[in-house]
């Protein structure tokens, strides 16, 4: 059966459907004793895209990944995985699903091979399948040239090309990364990137926790975005961007504070940039996701001494 790639403006023109959606939470809470990690929230993943949970560290996207995961029972809320109700059909859940969790679980003294391997026992797989698929996966990963090499003589980015594949041997339908580029290089993380397109472009629904807003305005089709164990905001990057406008002046007053105005055209940004006469520096720049992630979430402000002290 020939199988269609869908592109990613594809995706984003088709009307929501819980038939389209691989993944919904609903009401979805978890309480630590009198701590609320994640409050009553709401998720529609599209089968074949790239969804994106965004918030500063400790805004709950880790434990939301991990009820959906089924690694944490929520407190409240209902949970589907490729139309498996938790925690009624769990098993069924897991088979639809690989994990890469943020602490990677790999055996640093067995090979990339060896790592594959056990993965796909795990998941039930008979010798001759994982073999097989084994191989297959780390060919199209580009992980045959380190396939005998013990997992603790790679780089920090083939040891997570090497857990992906390790998640992917079992022929999952979506894929869950948690915060799948942090501590890397630039390099690698570019890599990580480019593999993560490859696997949306041929069938794999991603689910991805990042707190690089970059990351998240160059790989998501949507994206959420979370603060205080809330989602604040949902959808396509380019649409939350929208919201605020097109251009952005920023500017550094006399106290050093950096200051955001956001404008509907360029003229008018770059007229009110004229009148900034007195400002230390001046940028006209277009809107980006971070513009709108900081509006949502809050700007940490930098408080100078009295001029008595110094750093």
């Amino acid at each position: 059966m020939e199988m269609t790639v869908k592109t990613k403006n594809d995706m984003n023109d088709v009307p929501d459907s819980d038939d389209e959606n691989i993944v919904t939470a609903e009401c979805l809470s978890k309480e630590f004793g009198n701590f609320t990690a994640v409050r009553s929230i709401d998720l529609r993943v599209k089968e074949g895209n790239i969804y994106g949970l965004l918030g500063p560290n400790g805004a709950g996207k880790t434990t939301t990944i991990r009820m959906l995961t089924t690694l944490l029972t929520p407190t409240t809320g209902k949970i589907t995985i490729a139309g498996c109700k938790l925690p009624a059909e769990i098993a069924e859940a897991r088979r639809s699903i690989g994990v890469v969790q943020q602490q990677m679980s790999l055996d640093r003294d067995l090979t990339v091979a060896d790592n594959i391997f056990q993965h796909g026992i795990q998941h039930r797989m008979s010798f001759k399948e994982v073999r097989e698929r084994s191989k297959t996966v780390a060919e199209s990963l580009g992980l045959m040239p380190f396939y005998k090499k013990k997992v603790d003589d790679l780089s920090g980015g083939w040891k997570r090309k090497t857990a992906i594949a390790c998640s992917l041997v079992h022929r999952p339908r979506i894929l869950f990364l948690d915060e799948p580029t942090a501590g890397l290089d630039t390099q690698s993380r570019y890599m990580l990137w480019d593999l993560v397109r490859y696997l949306r472009d041929t069938g794999t629904t991603i689910f991805i926790t990042t707190h690089y807003i970059e990351e998240a305005e160059n790989l998501c089709d949507r994206v959420a975005i979370m603060n205080k164990g809330k989602v604040v905001a949902e959808g396509a990057p380019a649409e939350l961007c929208n919201q605020l406008g097109e251009f952005t002046v920023e500017y550094n007053g006399n106290d050093h504070k950096r200051i955001y105005r956001y404008f509907r055209d360029k003229q008018s940004a770059k007229i009110f940039s004229d009148t900034l006469t007195d400002a230390l520096s001046v940028s006209v720049r277009p809107i980006c996701l971070e513009d709108f992630f900081l509006e949502k979430t809050g700007r940490i402000e930098f408080k100078a001494g009295n001029g008595d002290d110094t750093i």
